[in-house]
């Protein structure tokens, strides 16, 4: 059942159903003269993307800009697919992603490389975009959307080089990718505000991070818009989540690091125990064992226990050349 929600007089999000889960991945459709969409999941997501701009009463020809906040395939991957259905398009990217788009082949490879066989089903296809098709925004650049609406692009790493936040003028908020880490509504239903970092590999960066995080702070939001998934209303908390959970990520992954020479093992530990902080904190709130919100977390921290490992191991490597 496709779902729709109206988060403000212009702005729309339509579920992906990224990974085939509900709630995951989400694309902002944002209604103004230069109707504009942002993240575009995987190419599976596409056919969600189109029956939910359908259902908005927009056609594939109304799009004049599809916004990709970082290239990762679970946010941009879908872009060339999309692209080829909408003649009045251009793809809006970081300047450190274009080239990537230009020619995913590195993409495809580092997806293969993680997924396996799995590629087909989750990713499949990638098509690259034409330099022509290509709009890169710098940090600090603006988009002029709407009558009363521009987009002001501001360069956000932490969870990506290649990754851009976008402010929107009109309602005070920040649309953050990955880079304010991941919000589960699951448990919002029930009450229960949860925000943890998104410390994917590779190029996850925790000093980046909080630079990025105290520029959100700085501007004074009223929302926060996140690729995973929704809006929050109450962007204070997300940062003193973010703040309490980043600390405790690499603490853990550090002892699991200690612990063993394997990185196979360093990342099956560092797992363990941020499924342990997680559930135990979770547990505290009243939410038990049998929450459906536990399989998400499940991969999310698989993920996140990869990129800290990989960030302590090129960390170490760093100090043996000094």
């Amino acid at each position: 059942m496709q779902q729709i929600d109206q988060l403000a007089e212009k702005i729309f999000l339509i579920d992906n159903f990224d990974m085939k889960m509900k709630e995951r991945t989400g694309t902002y459709v944002l209604a103004e003269e230069n109707l504009t969409i942002i993240e575009t999941s995987a190419s599976p997501s596409i056919p969600f993307i189109i029956d939910g701009l359908k259902k908005l009463n927009f056609s594939l020809s109304d799009i004049k800009y599809i916004i990709v906040t970082h290239i990762h395939l679970d946010h941009a991957g879908g872009a060339g697919l999309l692209l080829e259905q909408c003649p009045n398009a251009t793809v809006v990217v970081h300047p450190k992603g274009a080239r990537h788009l230009i020619n995913p082949a590195k993409l495809i490879k580092g997806a293969k490389a993680v997924y396996g066989e799995q590629f087909d089903e989750l990713f499949h296809p990638i098509l690259p975009i034409p330099e022509n098709k290509i709009l890169i925004m710098d940090d600090k650049d603006e988009l002029h959307i709407g009558k009363e609406c521009t987009l002001t692009f501001y360069h956000t790493p932490g969870h990506a080089y290649h990754h851009f936040s976008i402010y929107h003028s009109v309602v005070n908020g920040m649309f953050t990718g990955d880079t304010a880490g991941v919000r589960y509504p699951e448990l919002y239903k029930d009450g229960v505000e949860l925000y943890l970092p998104s410390t994917s590999p590779n190029q996850f960066n925790p000093e980046e991070t909080l630079e990025s995080i105290k520029l959100y702070e700085s501007m004074k939001l009223d929302y926060i818009f996140f690729g995973h998934y929704g809006m929050s209303a109450t962007p204070a908390k997300v940062y003193q989540q973010i703040h309490t959970w980043l600390p405790i990520f690499l603490n853990e992954a550090e002892e699991a690091y200690q612990q063993s020479t394997l990185m196979s093992e360093q990342i099956k530990a560092t797992k363990e125990r941020l499924s342990i902080k997680v559930t135990e904190h979770l547990q505290s709130l009243g939410i038990g064992l049998n929450h459906p919100v536990y399989n998400i977390l499940a991969l999310d921290i698989s993920v996140c226990s990869m990129g800290l490992i990989d960030y302590l191991q090129k960390k170490y490597e760093a100090v043996k050349h000094l």
